[in-house]
């Protein structure tokens, strides 16, 4: 088999799906090189709570920055870490796993509490977390390789630069991806499917599978790496 590659943008404690496409390649390359979107998942993400989803968000600067790259985005207020630690005890301490993946979460944070870059935060949570499910992709940036302009002629790039021979994408890309284009260089085009995940025992009835990975982690520890990847049951279309 080629190898694989996925090449996105970084999230913030993403879901379940983004793990798993991690899980499922041989390089994952950090697009941060790509314009920061606000209200987006780069800097944000949800958690369950019994009073429905809820937002943690590290709050960055986008005041007169609007085509600040996600690598140049700062953070405005170190107590974030603190601030989200803090929710997360107060929302999971009676989660199933919440005594054996909340010190090992805490020392994640701990870790990127002096970062002043989202994308070198999210990056290290990435890799932090990736350690805790036994994912051992090397994560890459794209900043790495040499840049051609061009939306799709720069994934095409990246990928031949990496020797890549098949691309996995998200399926929201579908609607504007170059099929074409990956053909005439022989690269192999996979979407993700993110149906079909399993549920675990969650807080908070009835089951959200739209949520941060740190709600797997909290409510099934040592076993999260079995609920990221796909099983028989219907899972949301999400990211």
């Amino acid at each position: 088999m080629g190898k694989k590659v996925a090449i996105i943008q970084s999230n913030y404690i993403p879901w379940k799906g983004y793990f798993d496409i991690i899980r499922q390649v041989d390089e994952f390359m950090l697009f941060d090189e790509a314009q920061y979107t606000r209200r987006d998942w780069r800097n944000r993400n949800k958690i369950k709570t019994a009073g429905g989803l809820l937002w943690l968000t590290i709050p960055v600067q986008v005041k007169g920055k609007f085509h600040q790259r996600i690598d140049e985005t700062l953070v405005t207020d170190r107590a974030w870490v603190d601030d989200h630690l803090k929710t997360l005890r107060h929302h999971y301490s009676k989660a199933p796993a919440f005594r054996d993946s909340f010190p090992l979460l805490e020392d994640l944070y701990r870790q990127v509490a002096d970062e002043t870059y989202l994308s070198r935060i999210n990056y290290r949570l990435l890799r932090g977390v990736c350690d805790l499910l036994h994912i051992r992709t090397p994560i890459t940036w794209s900043t790495d390789y040499q840049s051609v302009s061009g939306k799709t002629d720069r994934l095409i790039s990246l990928c031949q630069q990496c020797g890549a021979e098949e691309y996995i994408s998200g399926p929201g890309a579908r609607a504007y991806m170059d099929e074409a284009l990956f053909a005439q260089h022989n690269l192999r085009l996979t979407y993700m499917d993110y149906s079909g995940y399993p549920e675990y025992p969650q807080l908070y009835p009835p089951f959200e599978h739209a949520v941060s990975i740190v709600d797997v982690l909290l409510n099934t520890g040592a076993a999260a790496p079995a609920y990221i990847q796909r099983g028989d049951g219907d899972g949301d279309d999400y990211g």
